[in-house]
């Protein structure tokens, strides 16, 4: 007696659960903070124009209870929210979305394309990104290469700036995050070998790949030889240490907003295959178990509004994805930085190197190949050809390890990412 009243407890209370949620469900990994977490419920999602039930969760309770509803046939979550990396296991069950009514609104055609994951239809919509750039002291423009635009760079050109700033200025003037704490991994994977060798993995050891090395060998020749100690570049840029740098936006803020008028942000430069650039993206999805598809699509549209994205913004600091002008009470790295990430994603030769996706606890030594490859051959001076041979088959034992299928801009595999 006493087990089936508490199953019929248990049904009641599910019972009363359906029907107290009338809230639309937005069911996310993204805003996790409390702050962040308010702000949303508070700020972005009140004038949704119906209720929204906005929840967060890690990667994996996330997955677990969207596959949960998706095997029962049924769900309770309307709309999902996640990096690019969370939709990776979905795209066969959730929703196109190109059918949705956006107006006017442009939405950055590289995510667009992104979001489709490889299939005719919009499995996702690009919500919000937060990426990295690059930076400059205003006295560095002067020294700019004849006919150079700081918004349309090229490797060819950053070098032969940092090159005439070397010689005019008595000394190397570009900086590089290569300290421990630094994040340079993160620029060989999304940035140096989109734009050599439209890849992250397969093209590791490639002839572009040597290539993209010895540019990069240059460019270290006009490199501040203290960037091996550096971690946050704003620190070098308020200090005139450098007068250019390359580093997140969240590391750049500081010298943006203390001096916003000496400071001049801009898009990373391209490579014979592309304006390489790794932006984090998230967006927003539905579930093929959605109970309210009206509202949920409804929903989606409202995250794609250019209010909806300033007040996301101001909400998480990630930026929108869609043309928007920043209101003037926006603090300077947000406007400097917003301007030069919207050159980089919406430039014709946009070309981006997305967050490794499905290593698991191997990230790790993921990022270690790049960095050991990076001390070998610019620190170090070994040869090239065989340090990419070498750590090349330490990346290739990653993958098959993990079994993690490729991401872009390397095209999709069936199974483990190969590694030529």
């Amino acid at each position: 007696m006493k087990t089936l009243l508490c199953a019929l407890a248990g049904v009641s209370a599910l019972a009363l659960a359906g029907t107290a949620q009338a809230d639309a469900l937005f069911w996310s990994t993204q805003a996790k903070p409390i702050e962040e977490t308010q702000a949303m419920r508070e700020q972005v999602l009140k004038g949704a124009g119906e209720a929204v039930d906005y929840q967060t969760a890690d990667e994996g309770p996330w997955l677990t209870r969207i596959q949960a509803e998706l095997k029962a046939g049924s769900g309770s979550i309307d709309v999902l929210g996640g990096l690019h990396s969370d939709f990776s296991t979905l795209p066969d069950d959730l929703v196109d979305l190109s059918s949705i009514d956006l107006g006017d609104i442009k939405v950055n055609a590289t995510f667009k394309k992104l979001a489709m994951m490889e299939t005719s239809e919009q499995k996702y919509l690009p919500w919000m990104q937060a990426t990295y750039i690059m930076a400059a002291n205003k006295k560095a423009l002067e020294f700019l290469p004849q006919g150079a635009d700081i918004n349309a760079l090229t490797y060819d050109q950053l070098i032969e700036w940092t090159k005439t700033l070397a010689e005019k200025t008595g000394g190397p003037k570009f900086g590089f995050p290569a300290g421990p704490k630094g994040l340079k991994h993160r620029f060989f994977q999304g940035y140096l070998y989109p734009s050599y060798t439209n890849s992250m993995v397969t093209k590791f050891r490639s002839p572009e790949a040597v290539t993209a090395w010895q540019k990069f060998k240059e460019l270290w020749t006009y490199t501040n030889p203290a960037s091996t100690n550096y971690a946050f570049m704003q620190e070098q840029l308020l200090s005139g240490e450098v007068w250019v740098a390359f580093d997140h936006t969240a590391r750049l803020a500081d010298a943006f907003n203390k001096k916003p008028d000496e400071f001049v942000a801009f898009p990373a430069p391209a490579g014979p295959t592309g304006r390489g650039f790794m932006p984090v993206v998230a967006g927003v999805g539905i579930p093929k178990t959605a109970p309210d598809m009206e509202a949920a699509r409804k929903l989606v549209a409202y995250m794609m509004k250019p209010e909806t994205q300033i007040a996301t913004l101001k909400a998480t600091n990630f930026f929108p994805v869609v043309d928007v002008d920043l209101p003037d009470d926006m603090p300077a790295a947000v406007k400097m930085s917003g301007a030069a990430i919207s050159k980089m994603s919406n430039a014709p030769d946009a070309n981006p190197g997305l967050l490794p996706v499905g290593l698991g606890d191997l990230g790790g030594k993921f990022n270690q190949v790049y960095n050991d490859t990076f001390e070998r051959i610019v620190l170090a001076g070994q040869p090239i050809e065989q340090v990419l041979d070498d750590e090349g088959e330490q990346l290739k034992a990653l993958m098959q390890q993990s079994g993690a299928p490729c991401w872009a801009p390397d095209k999709p595999s069936e199974g483990a990412c190969p590694v030529e």
